[in-house]
This record gives structure tokens, sequence and C-alpha cells, in this order.
């Protein structure tokens, strides 16, 4: 897998990557990450991967987080490891 480049993001830690005919996107947010593959046959242009990033999109992710720790702290507390 190839880095192509860092996306500044204020809430997240976003990396762009190159691999096997696919642009890949990385969304970090602490222990917790979204993967999105893009075929580069999808788009024209690496640039066109950036304009998904819409503001829509990246509420969406951020609530997606949200479920995503919510879960992790349901199963820990039926697990008595909280």
């Amino acid at each position: 897998m190839r880095f192509v480049q860092d996306i500044p993001h204020p809430q997240f830690r976003i990396g762009l990557y190159a691999w096997n005919g696919k642009y890949i996107l990385k969304i970090d947010a602490g222990p917790y990450e979204q993967t999105y593959k893009v075929s580069e046959m999808d788009v024209v242009e690496q640039d066109d991967v950036l304009t998904l990033l819409d503001d829509t999109f990246l509420t969406r992710v951020a609530d997606r987080f949200h479920e995503m720790a919510a879960d992790w702290q349901a199963t820990q507390e039926r697990h008595e490891l909280d």
C-alpha cells in the first residue's frame, strides 16, 4: 500500500492511500478506524476522491464513530470489563 497524502481535518486523522487499483481512505478517531475503498476506475483523478469528503459524509462518519464507541462500551459492560 502506497501512502498518497494526509488530508487535514480538525476532528479526524484522514489518510489517502493507493493500492491494487483502488484509493483507500482511512479515517481515524482515537481507537476507531473507518476505511473506504474507491476504485481508480470510478474517479477521473485523485482529487475526485477528496471531493467525496463533503460535510454530509463527514457528519455521518462522526455519527458512526459515536456508534462504534457506544457499541464497544456496551460490550465491555456486558462482560464486566469497563
